[in-house]
């Protein structure tokens, strides 16, 4: 905003004290320059006119633009500070205009009278409570955008990227399997061992094979496939999408029309979709393979290992393993999505959200397991 021309005498500041109240002028050019000569000066004079109503003269000002515009709130601040009031005078036009947009802008109370924010016991159960609640809504919107995404690609599969799809499976599957393997084996021997001392006690050491092929079909191969999948490949989506949500590019790929859901979590659901259930049954051999160490130590052959495993365990408990590992392939690769798109800012953002996806993965893995437990007996399974 300008008036006047580059002739302008620069900017002066005097105060003046008559019977009605005191006059602090101003004059001259109101730009960074003038302002910056009599900043300090005008700040003086305003607090040796504590408590009073001051008059802000500015009939004389040639030119005024931002800086000048900030020097007249600062002075009204500074007025107020010091009990008393200022008001502005003389200003018309553009230069008027500009004061008022100013003001309109700038915060109705100094921040040094902002009041602190409160940490007490009450205010951290609200905040926690209405930050689960947001965070549920955001996990409802996003599940409904994969329903979504999932529904056209069944339409149309030329929408997924199956090259990411392949290379997402290789990753967590073809490359989890080591870990999956050593579990595996641990896992079997240690729980045949741990089953077969009580049970040489009774001469019963090969109901091992029983107890160990029912346990690992039915609940604890795909429970621990699971929790191996929320550990490595859940956090590492989290962590890859929320590298690209801080770095910008989630907001790039809005940007030209992709769908963040569709480009990045439907490739990494549908992988691992696919490969938990082969992880699982690979497991549950390896167990089965680790129990079998066990079982001979005691004297039993191998082939009576398999075959009391193959009595016990049915079709129908090996269906039932892999549905709730394609099920809780879907709830893990879904959570560390969820958790790196709504990724924050800042050098934690990743960490905090890496970390939440393996929680928050866990616990619905928990969750969703009872629930398969309940329906499970309700139907006789």
């Amino acid at each position: 905003m300008r008036s006047g021309k580059q002739s302008t005498p620069p900017a002066e500041v005097r105060l003046s004290d008559e019977p009605g109240g005191a006059r602090l002028v101003l004059q001259g050019r109101l730009d960074s320059h003038g302002v910056a000569a009599v900043w300090s000066e005008s700040l003086r004079l305003v607090g040796t006119l504590a408590g009073r109503s001051i008059v802000a003269d500015t009939a004389n000002v040639d030119y005024l633009d931002g800086s000048g515009a900030s020097l007249i709130l600062r002075l009204e601040l500074a007025a107020r500070d010091a009990g008393g009031k200022l008001e502005v005078r003389g200003l018309a036009g553009e230069p008027a205009k500009l004061l008022d947009l100013y003001r309109r802008e700038m915060p109705k109370r100094p921040l040094n009278n902002v009041v602190p924010e409160q940490h007490s016991f009450v205010n951290e159960v609200g905040r926690r409570t209405a930050l689960t609640a947001r965070n549920f809504a955001n996990f409802l919107t996003f599940v409904g955008q994969c329903t979504a995404a999932l529904a056209a690609a069944a339409r149309n599969p030329r929408l997924v990227r199956w090259k990411d799809v392949l290379a997402v499976a290789e990753e967590a599957g073809v490359n989890g399997l080591p870990i999956v393997a050593l579990i595996g084996v641990l896992m079997g021997l240690v729980m045949a061992f741990q089953s077969a001392v009580p049970m040489k006690r009774f001469g019963a050491e090969l109901f091992v094979a029983d107890l160990l092929g029912l346990a690992m079909f039915r609940e604890l191969g795909t429970l621990t496939t699971a929790i191996l999948l929320a550990g490595r490949s859940g956090s590492a989506f989290a962590a890859e999408i929320g590298t690209m949500k801080v770095n910008e590019e989630i907001n790039a790929l809005a940007t030209m029309g992709i769908s963040p859901v569709q480009f990045l979590a439907i490739p990494r659901i549908i992988a691992a979709l696919v490969v938990t259930p082969i992880l699982t049954t690979f497991f549950n051999l390896f167990a089965l393979a680790g129990g079998s160490f066990v079982v001979m130590g005691f004297g039993y052959p191998f082939i009576t290992y398999v075959n009391r495993i193959l009595y016990m365990v049915t079709l129908l408990d090996i269906a039932g393993g892999l549905i709730k590992a394609a099920a809780f392939s879907i709830i893990v690769a879904a959570v560390g999505c969820q958790k790196g798109l709504t990724t924050g800012t800042g050098a934690s953002a990743v960490g905090s959200s890496t970390t939440s996806a393996v929680v928050t993965g866990l616990v619905l893995i928990a969750v969703a397991d009872g629930v398969f437990a309940v329906v499970f007996f309700a139907l006789g399974v």
